[in-house]
């Protein structure tokens, strides 16, 4: 895996995940007819794993920081089958905290991609590895206080919890109308309540029950292998 130029690679891991990823989305939002999400879908997973490769700094662990996080994502994706309680945003953020921002926005947006092959494809997909993706991103950069608190690990994860459905309700919001209004978005934030409530506690419960063995165990392969 090559390294990029650090002015380069500083660079993607600003421009893709702010601005190129959701120029991306808010273009699907107007390009929800046929199949056009699919490829705005695929040039999100492109960019994700282009801003991987910006944050691999040496050579030699890029690929083996891929394999771990392909396992993270592997995880994420099954973790989804899980009825109700679901621990798939817990594991994105434990990817984020222990393999870094990069690789958390990764599984993230890859898990939304792959699972969706099951749950099914459609426009509201670019919304969903948006969403996911960031909680990643911003797990790793907050990881040095994640990793040592969990108090703040649990408000973590119901802010994530959180954001994510405020997310997603600005594509039920276009879904229904069209276009965004904020009263709609409002109404759509309220209705949401019971199921955002329910995703939030189950972030937290799945972070203070997952955090010490997946931890324990990306730490010990992270010293192993020098990742």
């Amino acid at each position: 895996m090559n390294v990029m130029e650090p002015r380069l690679r500083a660079a993607l891991r600003i421009l893709i995940p702010f601005v190129l990823i959701p120029s991306l989305v808010a273009v699907s939002a107007v390009a929800f007819s046929g199949q056009r999400y699919l490829i705005i879908s695929l040039g999100i997973a492109i960019l994700a794993l282009l801003l991987f490769m910006a944050g691999v700094e040496r050579r030699n662990i890029g690929s083996r920081r891929m394999v771990i996080t392909a396992i993270m994502i592997a995880l994420a994706v099954f973790g989804r089958f899980i009825p109700i309680f679901k621990p798939m945003t817990a594991i994105v953020v434990l990817a984020g905290i222990y393999l870094g921002a990069q690789a958390g926005f990764l599984t993230g947006a890859m898990s939304v991609l792959l699972s969706n092959i099951y749950f099914g494809q459609g426009p509201w997909t670019p919304f969903q590895m948006l969403g996911l993706g960031l909680i990643g991103l911003f797990a790793g950069y907050l990881s040095k206080w994640l990793m040592q608190n969990k108090i703040l690990l649990v408000v973590y994860g119901v802010i994530s919890g959180i954001t994510y459905s405020f997310i997603m309700d600005i594509w039920t919001v276009l879904w229904y109308s069209g276009g965004f209004e904020l009263g709609l978005y409002g109404t759509a934030i309220i209705s949401a309540l019971p199921f955002t409530a329910l995703y939030a506690v189950s972030n937290a419960v799945f972070l203070l029950l997952l955090s010490k063995p997946i931890g324990n165990k990306l730490n010990r392969i992270i010293i192993k292998y020098g990742v």
